[in-house]
């Protein structure tokens, strides 16, 4: 009988333990860092474009570079790789904290950074991604990939918190600080991870034949592409609604900044509740059923959100909205994780990061910025429900997504 503890994973496994908690306590530090930026950029420029600047800078790379870091990642050792990008993470944290600690920050100077932090992580999230298979194995890997989300939401419930006690006690400089010190955790415990000798992979192409042989699985692997472009609409459409919760505060529930704190924070608790839901479900399996139940959920819950203006349903909305998006998020995640061959687990992780990370925050930011200027928040967050309830209708009915909708075994 399967056990119903979310957390079995981490009993079982010692090196997922040991990156759960590093990881975890880094990305507390990481939203810190986050919302820092944000604050920063406005007293030094009071600017709402350049403050949205520093956001895109930080996500631009990933868009730029990341089909060419997943080749990167199937080519190295990615236990190393990993290593590598959080050494330099720190670097970039302790630099921007020296440089605002001292009032030698300025707005170019943040930009770099951000762009220097992106270009990083276009590396580190598909060799992090692609890491998770080699610390537990494929069949544990979707409660892995489940706890690492409410790890996730853990610490965007944890982080701003803390930063906002941080900037008012000590100044924004010591919220970039902390972030720096929370990469030693990390990092400590990336090296008391022991895996099996890396051996190279014996088919290394060059970039750019990298590059065509993975869209060429992608195309041609018939639920690795039905996935992908599921995972690209609802990233695309879906969601950038958190980018324009704080004008759907304001304009339609007449809440304050705490308000709007507190909706981000239902988001955040109920990401964290719809992960260790899904940590203690045994098997792919069962959450290929589960997965289509949250992508018809998804929009349904943001167009009845996209009607409300009263503070009290938006809240309890948004905590559905919150284990619809992490449970959609993390199984499309396993499942494709669970379907690809090792020697192209790298470069799939890449492009899901690409439409992630990259797309969701520059082209889906833009066009919820613009639909929500020309008809409305309401109308943004409700265009974009409606298509991906229309979508998600037609994807199901293709054949790739078939294994999804009858629960037949996921084979690599």
């Amino acid at each position: 009988m399967a056990s119903l503890n979310p957390f079995t994973v981490l009993a079982r496994h010692r090196n997922f333990r040991l990156f759960w908690l590093g990881q975890t306590l880094s990305l507390i530090g990481t939203w810190m860092q986050s919302m820092a930026q944000g604050w920063l950029a406005l007293e030094l420029t009071n600017n709402a474009f350049l403050v949205g600047l520093v956001v895109s800078a930080g996500s631009l790379p990933v868009v730029l570079f990341s089909m060419y870091a997943g080749v990167m990642v199937d080519r190295y050792e990615r236990l190393r790789l990993v290593r590598i990008c959080q050494t330099l993470l720190l670097a970039e944290a302790a630099l921007l904290f020296w440089f605002t600690w001292t009032g030698h920050i300025s707005i170019v100077w943040l930009l770099g950074f951000a762009t220097a932090g992106g270009m990083i992580s276009s590396v580190e999230i598909p060799a992090r991604q692609s890491l998770m298979v080699e610390l537990v194995g494929r069949e544990d890997l979707p409660q892995a990939i489940a706890l690492n989300s409410s790890g996730f939401n853990l610490a965007r419930i944890v982080g701003p918190a803390v930063a906002a006690l941080v900037i008012a006690k000590l100044g924004i400089a010591w919220a970039f600080g902390l972030n720096a010190l929370s990469y030693v955790a990390v990092l400590i415990a990336l090296l008391l991870m022991r895996l099996p000798p890396w051996r190279p992979n014996a088919n290394v192409v060059r970039p750019l034949e990298g590059i065509r042989e993975s869209i060429a699985y992608m195309r041609g692997t018939p639920m690795v592409s039905a996935l992908m472009k599921l995972v690209t609409v609802y990233s695309i459409l879906g969601v950038p609604y958190l980018v324009l919760m704080p004008v759907f505060a304001r304009d339609r529930l007449g809440l304050t900044a705490s308000g709007y704190g507190l909706l981000l924070a239902c988001v955040g608790i109920g990401g964290l509740f719809g992960a260790l839901a899904l940590a203690a479900r045994a098997g792919p399996q069962a959450g290929s059923r589960t997965l289509r139940v949250s992508t018809y959920s998804y929009p349904i819950i943001l167009l009845i959100l996209s009607a409300v203006t009263d503070p009290r349903p938006a809240y309890a909305l948004l905590f559905l909205a919150g284990i619809a998006m992490i449970v959609n998020g993390a199984l499309s995640n396993s499942l494709l994780q669970h379907k690809v061959p090792d020697a192209m687990r790298g470069r799939l992780m890449a492009a899901y990061s690409f439409v992630v990370v990259g797309l969701a925050q520059t082209v889906g930011s833009l066009i919820a910025g613009i639909v929500a200027r020309a008809f409305g928040v309401q109308w943004a967050i409700a265009l974009g429900a409606v298509t991906m309830l229309s979508y998600a209708v037609y994807a199901f009915r293709q054949p790739g997504l078939r294994p999804v909708v009858t629960g037949t075994p996921v084979t690599p």
